[in-house]
């Protein structure tokens, strides 16, 4: 950490406040050309107008920021430029910026959460920096070292621990942001560009929380397709499905399921990976997930289930390709038991009902749960990860703080 600081009290916690001013421009972090990202360099200014903190219960998702933000600078000459918290507020960039024009971004999600003894975790936040780093690498934006942001965020999230809301299902949610500024037009490699993160206070994902929601499934619009990006957390992925989810929502259904080619193969469930648990044509019980082949986003949540039930080996387990028409098939047929959609924001989200081809199908839901609609397996995937979300089971996926 930086060598020059200063400790004082506000509101009760024990802040870092460096020597900088507020406002001062981001110096070069020292390594020469092409310098890496070193948290060793970071730098903590402070705010003097601390906001006031919004009760969990009127917490909605994406909607409330803490009081600081870390950012980083980045030229193609210089490399990466020291690490600055600096208070919350707006960026201040050039109207030519390329981010605007060709949607030079990409971006995670990942959470914090409060344990019962007050210490502050993160749930495999290696896994979002490799995943980053594989966005970046499609758009030819600079790659970052995981483990130095990710040291980086600790003290933001030491800065700001105040923000971080106690009980199950409350989380602090971090937005890592890696934009291109380069104020030229012109679709071309960045010279430069800032990775930001900031914060935001949450509840469930959902209005319902825990609740189990209805899909419509989308014949005409693909959210990806072979060869594309798919694979990549960019956010030209996500503006082009608000007219098809406003037209899931129109005909009474809350997300879209995403489906590709004649056999409406299954993708995704509107920003969420998909599983389905259901007994196949040989009548074993499987849980299946579409494939990694480059449509699918490579989800934290989607890959720990993965592990969690391979590691239970009650049930088949796999990847491969499902269509909409197969699933339709065994819910006729009463094979159909559970689905599922999956990942950071809202944990699991369980499905009661699909409308595909005109005919709405109705998922099978556990009455001993009546309270979440979910089926057994679902309760208990997210359970199991709550659990060592918030430390009250011990595993190296999560990873204390302080």
């Amino acid at each position: 950490m930086p060598a020059m600081r200063r400790h004082y009290a506000l509101n009760g916690l024990r802040l870092l406040h460096s020597t900088a001013r507020p406002g001062a421009a981001a110096k070069p972090a020292p390594g020469g050309e092409h310098a890496g990202i070193r948290a060793a360099t970071l730098q903590t200014t402070l705010t003097d107008s601390p906001k006031p903190i919004v009760p969990k219960e009127k917490l909605v998702f994406g909607h409330t920021f803490s009081d600081h933000m870390l950012a980083i600078e980045w030229t193609a000459g210089g490399g990466w430029g020291r690490p600055q918290i600096k208070p919350y507020g707006p960026l201040q960039l050039d109207p030519s910026c390329s981010v605007f024009h060709y949607a030079f971004e990409c971006f995670e999600g990942l959470k914090a959460y409060r344990d019962a003894q007050g210490k502050l975790r993160l749930f495999r936040p290696d896994r979002n920096m490799a995943r980053l780093n594989n966005s970046a690498a499609r758009l030819h934006l600079p790659q970052v070292d995981g483990a130095e942001v990710i040291e980086c965020i600790k003290e933001l999230l030491r800065v700001d621990k105040r923000w971080v809301p106690e009980g199950q299902g409350y989380s602090l949610y971090l937005r890592p942001t890696l934009i291109s500024t380069e104020n030229t037009l012109g679709v071309h490699r960045a010279n430069s560009a800032m990775l930001y993160v900031i914060t935001s206070p949450c509840g469930p994902y959902f209005p319902t929380g825990f609740k189990a929601v209805s899909l419509y499934c989308d014949e005409t619009n693909v959210r990806a397709w072979p060869g594309g990006v798919g694979n990549r957390k960019l956010g030209a992925n996500y503006a082009p499905s608000i007219g098809p989810q406003a037209e899931a929502e129109s005909k009474g259904y809350q997300q879209v399921l995403w489906t590709i080619g004649e056999d409406h193969e299954l993708m995704e469930v509107g920003t969420m990976n998909l599983f389905v648990l259901w007994r196949n044509d040989a009548g074993e019980l499987e849980l299946v997930t579409p494939p990694l082949d480059g449509t699918i986003l490579p989800g934290v949540t989607r890959e720990s289930i993965l592990e969690l039930a391979r590691g239970w080996g009650e049930f088949a387990v796999s990847e491969r390709k499902v269509s909409m028409k197969q699933v339709a098939k065994a819910s006729n047929e009463g094979r159909l038991l559970e689905v599922f959609g999956a990942g950071t924001a809202c944990v699991v989200t369980p499905v009661h009902r699909i409308h595909f081809q005109g005919r709405d199908y109705d998922i099978p839901l556990d009455p001993a749960h009546p309270e979440s609609q979910a089926g057994p397996i679902a309760a208990r995937i997210y359970k199991t990860l709550l659990a060592i979300q918030y430390g009250d089971t011990p595993s190296k996926w999560s990873v204390v703080v302080d």
